[in-house]
């Protein structure tokens, strides 16, 4: 079976193989976090997006091949759960927005700035800094030259709507403005999106709500 992107606490990764990239993704944690492994094909380097929880689940799907990197997407705890057990057992480097990394306990050892771009191997991804769900938040684009991109966006965006604003209505018009403008904007309908929990799904599945998402405001 093709990948679906629908996993669950417990169940086994699912991996997404494209030409250049794997992308294995898992559900950790109590509130059943989306963890992603991502490896170059042509060097076998990989990256870890959120250390959420469950080490032992983390480290099996890393497997002896370690990972050079660990990028967080937000300050939030659930999505760092794990880090501190990640990178003493690989050694991984860190990563996290420049605006979130004082509310990581881990230190940081890259901050991330919008438009910076980290790699994996061969393979590079684009950090896009999203203000709203908290300060620093940072969604990472894949733009796959052999066909569409890929976009993992923290609790930014989800199936139906932006990430939680926790009834602030600046912070509402903060994030989906940025969404709007950063990732509707400048990447297709096509774009293929893995959120920070639940089920994956496109940039042209979202887009035809974008004005219901403003009217109910959030």
């Amino acid at each position: 079976m093709g990948y679906s992107g629908a996993v669950k606490v417990g169940g086994p990764a699912d991996v997404h193989e494209l030409t250049d990239l794997m992308i294995s993704k898992v559900a950790v944690g109590p509130t059943n976090n989306n963890a992603y492994v991502l490896r170059c094909r042509a060097t076998d380097e990989q990256l870890l997006i959120d250390a959420a929880a469950e080490p032992h689940t983390l480290l099996a799907l890393i497997g002896d091949s370690g990972i050079g990197s660990v990028v967080t997407t937000h300050r939030h705890g659930d999505h760092w759960g794990a880090l501190r057990e990640v990178v003493d057992a690989t050694g991984a480097r860190t990563y996290a927005g420049r605006y979130d990394a004082e509310g990581i306990p881990v230190p940081t050892d890259v901050l991330v700035e919008d438009g910076d771009t980290l790699t994996v191997g061969r393979v590079e991804l684009t950090a896009r800094h999203l203000v709203g769900h908290t300060p620093g938040s940072i969604a990472l684009v894949y733009d796959d030259p052999h066909g569409a991109p890929h976009l993992f966006t923290g609790d930014c965006l989800f199936p139906g709507g932006v990430g939680n604003t926790f009834g602030s209505a600046e912070n509402f018009t903060r994030l989906i403005d940025d969404v709007e403008r950063k990732l509707f904007g400048e990447l297709p309908d096509e774009t293929w999106v893995y959120p920070g929990h639940g089920a994956d799904t496109t940039l042209g599945a979202e887009r035809p709500h974008l004005a219901a998402w403003h009217e109910r405001g959030w």
